[in-house]
């Protein structure tokens, strides 16, 4: 049985820097096992949930500009899984979930960042699935639901964003996290261990410094779906917690 991960993707430099949450990322991963990765990542964003669905080597994305020639010198070539696809398609849609599929679309930084420190070998398969960030938290929750018992077929539900996510709020240099960052995060730490899932839903009035935490949810929800996928059988985990750049949070947990 493999559980559910949220993983903060942050700055795209995590796949080339080495930091306290890196070193979390590479130990953690030496405990993983899974037979593939199925991935929620906030920088693909669709109306309709698309699937990836082939089982070719993925094209490695660098969907962000401005950084080190280093970057963009990464390549994480794993491969796709059409029977995982296939499989993450008909739960989809045996839950009334609307959901249609993608042959060529490449990994993107929310996904390879993150998955280049777990499973440096790129031998593991991955599936990486777009989201739709207007839906209510609750529908959130739901096509999350939809994947639950994945970790008993060894297949690895991970939601990949950011809890506090504002880009405009980013203080260059600062390490030590500001309170309001802080705040949310702890808020939104004991909505899921309780678990609360009526303020959990209604996190944008409910919890403190919301609109500064996710002043756009396509980073926020990766959470909400892999939270969904977990089932409530396990009390939530927090795995990591940190942060940089006074707001951008590292916060990472199990369910």
């Amino acid at each position: 049985m493999i559980r559910p991960l949220f993983l903060s993707h942050g700055s795209p430099m995590l796949a080339i820097e080495d930091s306290p949450y890196t070193a979390f990322l590479t130990e953690f991963g030496k405990g993983l096992a899974p037979q593939a990765v199925v991935v929620f990542t906030a920088h693909w964003e669709s109306a309709t949930l698309t699937v990836s669905a082939h089982d070719d080597v993925y094209e490695t994305i660098y969907d962000f500009g401005g950084f080190p020639d280093e970057l963009y010198q990464v390549v994480y070539p794993a491969r796709g899984s059409s029977a995982v696809s296939g499989t993450v398609v008909e739960r989809f849609r045996e839950a009334g979930i609307a959901v249609r599929t993608d042959g060529s679309r490449g990994l993107d930084h929310g996904s390879w960042t993150l998955l280049s420190r777990l499973f440096p070998q790129a031998d593991v398969p991955v599936v990486q699935i777009s989201v739709h960030p207007y839906l209510p938290a609750a529908e959130q929750y739901r096509i999350g639901q939809a994947l639950q018992g994945l970790g008993a077929e060894n297949i690895l539900v991970l939601g990949s964003g950011a809890t506090v996510h504002n880009l405009r709020a980013l203080h260059w240099g600062q390490k030590e996290p500001e309170p309001w960052a802080v705040q949310f995060d702890d808020w939104l730490v004991e909505q899921l261990q309780q678990p609360d899932l009526a303020a959990l839903f209604d996190y944008e009035q409910a919890a403190p410094y919301a609109r500064q935490a996710v002043p756009r949810a396509e980073h926020f929800v990766p959470l909400l779906l892999a939270f969904g996928s977990g089932g409530g059988e396990q009390r939530a985990q927090v795995l990591h917690r940190s942060y940089d750049l006074g707001t951008l949070s590292y916060l990472s947990m199990q369910f």
